[in-house]
This record gives structure tokens, sequence and C-alpha cells, in this order.
């Protein structure tokens, strides 16, 4: 069913402006091609792909506004009842097929109805009395925010002819944009690529919008209907006015999918739990870190961060851990640990911190940190000079070198995964997991608390350097042993850290404290491999592979990265993340 374009100039804006697209020059659109890239346009301007849902009244809203529709709240809800718990981008289509933009005529017949004397103005009083006592009430606020317009209020009237112009033109100009950054974003994949569209010698029938279970089970009638009383329209108007006013302003800001990372106002007043970890490069370039349990112990708001750790920086020395990207991965326990269910992922940015904020329900929840490897690579050249780590005083005795002490004092701060200035024999073995491969059993710390310096029975700063003092002894001086603990905590024969990435894990709450502790230190899981992948399909944009119409690749963009992954829907789905 092909929708009637009329006589409504946002509609004509928006068939003028795709027809410019390289595909439209050789195929004229149909109108029903038309209405579905307007479709897209308007729901892009308010998601970041056509397959996230509408989770909300207020996103439903929105995206009607986009589509130039006027929604009253009544209008709202005959699509969003209590049943309802999302819809997708064909719900939506169908929406707009029944839903059709407001003309001209009908914003003025609905102000005319107020116009007693009939010179295309309404009294401040009467309009107030409308909108704040009538019908869908709207605040005091919201009033004031029409009648201080300049350029249709004068001598305490409303001026709704000019109101109209203005609002049509405002709403065109907002289509117009929509979808103009459609066209730049289509162009910019068929730069990456190609385009699947361009290449097809026939043009193939766009595809129809198929209804889900909630839209079918409603009557047509009973639905699908535009009808409401004058006060509603206007109501709707006039918010439809001030939105699309807001929109043309903030447009680049809102539809930028890397929106830079901002604290909660309150954060300060939240309860917060640290932990830190590290990312290690393995030998055949694969990435290990720490891995995380959260327990959240009822519903509250959360803000959530990662970024590089700051060591101490010898001067001279390169820091390159500190350019490196990070993310984190929430994923919530259902009935096992086996069954994840992926919640979000920090994809708000500021420097080189990644955050997220949201509400989360109680329950157990596990932390997954993960990085491209981009910035996190094997040397190409070897160290022209060694690292002294160890040397002999006047007596013959032997210490560690004061660059050697340094680089301890900085792998200690690492493997204080809790901050608390004490490593507690879970901190260590993580340290000898990765150093040796054998953990430190209860006997074997019992001796080590004998013999070092230990606080609350856990290993201190001066205990962790005469720990290695003695096995430099055990030695005779010989550095071998100290190197292969040093290389594995990512350090190169100059004593520059440049294998490995520490990095620290902040998440408040503001209802309760959260729990959070390292589980596990291992390479890039299944489960770190099905969140990418689930948070790609979720927020990343959608195209058929070139001459393969059963390919599909999602691709996601950030500043830090892009990712991609490819779905193959015959005969069976399989997910790859380059």
């Amino acid at each position: 069913m092909a929708i009637s374009p009329g006589s409504d100039a946002a509609f004509s804006s928006q068939k003028s402006t795709l027809s410019e697209s390289p595909r439209s020059k050789r195929f004229p659109l149909t109108e029903e091609e038309i209405f579905y890239m307007n479709c897209r346009a308007a729901y892009l301007t308010v998601f970041k792909s056509s397959l996230e849902n509408i989770i909300s009244k207020d996103q439903l809203y929105l995206a009607l506004q986009h589509a130039g529709r006027n929604p009253s709240q009544k209008t709202i809800n005959k699509y969003w009842t209590p049943q309802t718990a999302k819809l997708n981008f064909d719900d939506f289509c169908i929406i707009l097929r029944k839903e059709k933009p407001t003309s001209k005529a009908e914003l003025l017949k609905s102000f005319k109805q107020l116009d007693v004397n009939d010179d295309g103005s309404i009294l401040h009083t009467d309009l107030y009395k409308l909108l704040t006592k009538r019908g869908e009430k709207m605040t005091r606020e919201e009033v004031n925010a029409i009648v201080n317009l300049a350029d249709v209020n004068a001598d305490g009237k409303f001026d709704y002819i000019k109101f109209c112009k203005l609002y049509l033109t405002t709403n065109e100009q907002c289509l117009k944009t929509a979808l103009e950054k459609l066209e730049v974003d289509s162009k910019l994949k068929r730069q990456h690529f190609g385009s699947h569209i361009e290449a097809s010698p026939e043009r193939e029938p766009s595809p129809v919008p198929k209804p889900s279970p909630r839209i079918m089970r409603r009557s047509d009638e009973d639905t699908f209907t535009n009808k409401g009383d004058t006060r509603s329209s206007l109501l709707a108007t006039t918010r439809k006015f001030k939105t699309s006013v807001s929109f043309t302003v903030t447009m680049g800001a809102n539809s930028n999918r890397n929106s830079k990372l901002t604290e909660p106002n309150s954060v300060k007043e939240w309860q917060c739990v640290q932990s830190k970890g590290c990312f290690f490069l393995e030998e055949d370039g694969e990435i290990v870190s720490h891995q995380y349990r959260m327990q959240i112990a009822q519903r509250c708001m959360v803000y959530l961060t990662i970024k590089p750790l700051n060591l101490s920086q010898a001067e001279g020395k390169p820091s390159p851990w500190l350019s490196v990207d990070t993310a984190l991965y929430i994923l919530k326990e259902n009935e096992s640990q086996a069954n994840l269910q992926l919640m979000c992922f920090t994809e708000l940015q500021n420097r080189e911190v990644f955050g997220w904020t949201g509400e989360l329900a109680p329950g157990m929840y596990w932390l997954i940190p993960s990085t491209t490897g981009c910035r996190l690579r094997k040397e190409g050249q070897a160290v022209a000079e060694e690292a002294q780590l160890v040397y002999r005083d006047e007596t013959g005795g032997l210490l560690l070198t004061q660059e050697f002490r340094s680089t301890l004092s900085d792998i200690f701060e690492v493997i204080d995964l809790d901050g608390n200035g004490l490593l507690s024999l879970e901190e260590y073995n993580f340290f000898e997991l990765r150093t040796s491969g054998e953990k430190c059993d209860e006997d074997a710390w019992a001796v080590c608390r004998e013999n070092f310096d230990t606080k609350k029975n856990e290993l201190t700063r001066r205990g962790f350097m005469d720990l290695n003092l003695v096995e430099a002894n055990d030695r005779e001086g010989d550095p071998r042993d100290l190197w292969v603990t040093l290389h594995a905590m990512g350090y190169n024969k100059a004593l520059e850290l440049t294998e490995a990435c520490p990095f620290v894990i902040d998440v408040y709450a503001d209802k309760c404290k959260p729990r959070i502790k390292a589980v596990h230190m291992e390479a890039c899981s299944g489960q770190l491999e099905k969140a990418v992948c689930k948070s790609v399909l979720s927020k990343g944009d959608a195209k058929v592979m070139d001459g393969y119409e059963d390919i599909i690749v999602h691709t996601y963009t950030c500043d830090t990265w892009i990712t991609s992954v490819i779905e193959n829907k015959v005969p069976v789905m399989r997910w790859c993340a380059l």
C-alpha cells in the first residue's frame, strides 16, 4: 500500500531530497520506496539502528514527531498499551501508514475554532485556559514556551497563522536534515562495503514491513484511526513545534553515536567500589585479562567506567598503555553462569575513560573487559640496552637497582586489585598464575607471612620487594628468573611496559554498594565474543553484502574502533567478529 504524497510541504521536501541519491538518478523511486526511506530516516534520527526497538512511550512519541506526525497522548496510548513491552521498526512503519502527517489546513482549522474575533490570533489568556485546564493538560512552563516565541506573539495575542507557517517550515527542515544524514551514512557505507543496491541491474521491490503480533492483534478500525478532539490536536502541535525547534539545534549531538561521557550530577553522593586489572599480550598475539563478578543488592542507577591505570612514569620513558582503548561488557546471570544476558557496554567516552550510566536490577553480573588490541601488540624492534636489575654493594651483598624497584612498585600497584595497599592471597595468586603458572597454597602463604613484612595477613609493598630480592639471592644474582617474571607482566628489556595495559574499573550506585570480585584471568572467551556480537547487532548499522542477499554485515563505529559482525542466515546463523 503506497502512501499518497498529497500537498504536504514536508513530504515534497523528502521526495526532492531523495531524488539526488545515485540510485534514484538511474531508477526513479516509487512512492512506496519514498515512504520506506522516510520511515527509516525518522527512525535513525532517534535510534542508532533500525534493528533497535522502541521501548517506551517517549521514544515512540519522539520518533513519530521526527516522521512529521502530530501524535496526541490519546494517539500514543492506542499503540502503546499496558501490555506493550516494545515496538520494532516494522511496527513503526505500520503506524506511520495510519497516522498521516498534519497538514497546514488541519492546523489552521484547529486554531480557528478558538479565534473568537476571526483575526488570525488568540488571546494569551484564552490559550492558557485551553491548554492548562482542559483535555490533555500542559504545564504553564510549556505554554510559556509558546507564548514567549517572539515571532508569533505580540500585544498579548498568539498569531496562529505565523505559528503554523513556522511550524511547517521547521518540521520540513528537520525531515530534510534527517534524510540528508541518512544519505551521508549510505555513502559512507558504500565506501566501506560497496553498494548492493547500485550493483543490482534491476531494482527489486522495496520490502513491505510486516506487523508484529502486537499490531496484528488489534483491530484496524479501533486502533488505527486518526480522530481526536481539537484540544488534543492543538496540544500535540504546540509540543511538536517546541521539539522541532530544539531538534534543529541539537541534532548533531543527538545523532552522534559517540556522545561524550558525563558523570551523573549526584554521583559523588553515590556508593562506589573499585577494582583494578590488566590486559596481557600473549606470544601468539592473544590478549588475556581479569574478569569479574558484580553483585547488585537492589534496583538502582549505576555509573560504571573503565580506563587505563596511571602508573609512575619515569622521565624519558614512553607510556604506550595509556593510549590503549578499553571497554567493559556487562552481562547478567540468569539461571546459571553459562546463561549470561548482555545488558550494556561502555560505549560513551571522555578522553581515555569509557563508561555507561543506566539502571540495573538486583542480581549477579559479569564484567568482561575488552580491547581491540590495535594499540597493544608485539614490539617490532629489539631493545638496544638491557636494564640492570641487581647489583652488589661494597660488602658483596645483593641489592635491587632503583629502576627495578620502581618497576616492582608499579607491578605491585597493578596486582593490588582492590587498591588497599596490600596483597591478599587471592591477589597474589593472580600474579603467580601469570608469572609461573602455579598457585601459592595456604601453607606457602603462611611461610611468606612469617618471613616477609605483612599487615592483616596480607603482603605489604616492602614485603613484595624483599620477596623478589630473596629470589635474586637464590639465583646468586642471576636475573634470568626475574626477567621471566617481568616479561610475563608485559615489560621489555628496557623495563618499559609495552605488552600489557593495566586498567581500573569504578562502579557507582545510588541506592546500594555494589560488590565486585575478580574471578578469572583468561583469554577472550566465548561469552565475550557473544557479547561483542550482540552489542554490534544491537547498536550497529546493517547492510546486505554485495551480491549475497543472505550475508549481512553489521558495523558499529565509534571514535576509537570499528567492529563488524558478519551474519550468515543460511543454513544456520553464525557470528564472526572482525
